[in-house]
C-alpha cells in the first residue's frame, strides 16, 4: 500500500516533488508532539497541582520509597524552594517538595 501511495506522488520521471520531505518533517515533528512533548507537560501540571494542594497532617511518599505524615512544610526563600518535614516511624526527615509523588491515596502521574 505504501508503494502504490508513493508511486501516485512521484512525477512522472519518477522523483518525489518537492514539498514531500518538509512535510514529512513537519508530520515527524507533530506525532513527537502529540506523543510525548504534551503528555509530559500535562503529568508536570496535575504533579504541580498535587503538591499545591499538600498540608500538615498529609499522609505522604516520597520518590524513594519513605512513608510518613507532613509534620511541617517551609520556602527555603533565597534558593526559592520548598522543603517539608516528614515524620516516618520514630525519624522526622527533611525532603524537597518535588520528590513527592503521593498525597493520601493520589499519585502523581508519570511524566
Amino acid at each position: 500500500m505504501t508503494y502504490a501511495l508513493l508511486t501516485l506522488m512521484a512525477n512522472a520521471d519518477g522523483k518525489m516533488p518537492g514539498w514531500f520531505l518538509p512535510l514529512q518533517i513537519i508530520l515527524i515533528v507533530g506525532i513527537f508532539y502529540f506523543l510525548i512533548i504534551r503528555p509530559q507537560g500535562a503529568a508536570r501540571k496535575k504533579h504541580a497541582d498535587l503538591l499545591g494542594s499538600l498540608k500538615t497532617g498529609d499522609n505522604v511518599m516520597t520518590a524513594g520509597g519513605i512513608l510518613g505524615k507532613v509534620k511541617e512544610i517551609k520556602e527555603v526563600k533565597d534558593k526559592n524552594e520548598w522543603r517539608v518535614t516528614i515524620e516516618s516511624g520514630t525519624s522526622t526527615i527533611v525532603v524537597e517538595r518535588s520528590r513527592i509523588i503521593r498525597v493520601g491515596d493520589v499519585t502523581a502521574p508519570q511524566a
